[in-house]
């Protein structure tokens, strides 16, 4: 019987081993494993109490096409899925003689996949008619598929205080005018050695109500996932860490500038990058008037920039809105 070749390594050959009680093939050099035939099935069913007749394959998402890969058993390109429609985890499969390679880190998706499957399709029933209304009045994504696990104290505190401290200045003149002489960022006062505090206090300020609502709209959804994973100090750090470090460059790139800058989408720029790094499966859908689109998470901050650029560009002159 010819030796089976890792399909991710080439030339390491493939060792027999056991895994929840199925005779399979690893690599040991990469972690990949190779189930013939129904094998993953028993498997899945095995860990999950689920009926042996069960194919997880009739669950698979989208094909995204022939793999780079060849099958270890008939040599033939193996064809890439999404390993369930909305969890974006790829998954090789050889169509001629049925059998799946699964990476290292894939392992564990795919041993769990009835779960997932279970939550995803819990979580999609929440696309509802409200979801709907809210979205055709406002034209504004909703995340669907993410759900943390701990209140997001901080991510809430955060818009309040914006929102607060944007309520006691924006609508009276005078006090418009006066805060944004003693809190926003002016470069040039800056080069001088004056208002050092305001690389901290612009980050709290806002132009306009778009530019209010636009930032803690999109903070309100990318913000309780992070601050799930990085928990609540943390969460608050990164967040004044980005907003200083957007201060900062501003001031850099224009430090002769007269134009006071203000606004939070230097802080949430940086969550965002964090976001799409540990979140890139996340999905949202999006209202295109009256048709509701499901959309990657990239497209969070293809909107977000969007609605920012459109503020400034409807924004009156004499504030930087950053």
């Amino acid at each position: 019987m010819p030796t089976k070749r890792c399909p991710h390594c080439k030339d390491h050959p493939l060792d027999i081993t056991h895994y929840q009680g199925e005779e399979i093939d690893i690599c040991r050099e990469c972690g990949g494993l190779w189930f013939e035939k129904n094998e993953v099935n028993r498997m899945i069913a095995e860990l999950n109490e689920g009926p042996i007749g069960e194919k997880y394959e009739t669950h698979f998402g989208e094909s995204l096409g022939i793999s780079k890969l060849d099958c270890p058993d008939c040599n033939k390109n193996l064809e890439r899925f999404h390993l369930l429609e909305d969890f974006h985890t790829e998954i090789d499969v050889c169509r001629h003689c049925n059998g799946s390679w699964i990476e290292k880190n894939q392992l564990e998706s795919v041993e769990h996949s009835p779960k997932l499957k279970a939550s995803l399709d819990k979580l999609n029933k929440t696309i509802s008619w409200k979801t709907y209304l809210f979205q055709f009045l406002t034209q504004m994504p909703v995340e669907y598929n993410l759900k943390p696990k701990q209140t997001p104290w901080v991510t809430r505190s955060l818009i309040a205080l914006n929102a607060i401290i944007f309520t006691l200045y924006f609508f009276n003149t005078t006090a418009f005018a006066m805060t944004l002489d003693l809190f926003a960022m002016n470069p040039s006062k800056l080069s001088q050695g004056e208002h050092l505090w305001t690389v901290v206090t612009c980050v709290f300020l806002h132009g306009s109500i778009l530019h209010l609502v636009g930032n803690m709209y999109f903070l309100y959804i990318i913000g309780d996932n992070l601050e799930d994973v990085l928990g609540h100090k943390k969460f608050l750090f990164w967040y004044m860490l980005c907003g200083l470090a957007a201060s900062f460059a501003s001031f850099i790139v224009q430090p002769s500038s007269t134009i006071p800058s203000v606004g939070a989408s230097g802080a949430i720029a940086g969550l965002f990058g964090m976001y799409l790094m540990w979140f890139r499966h996340a999905s949202l859908t999006f209202m295109f008037i009256i048709y509701q689109k499901k959309l990657s998470a990239v497209w969070f901050f293809v909107i977000w920039l969007a609605i920012n650029i459109f503020g400034m560009l409807a924004a009156p002159d004499g504030v930087d809105y950053g």
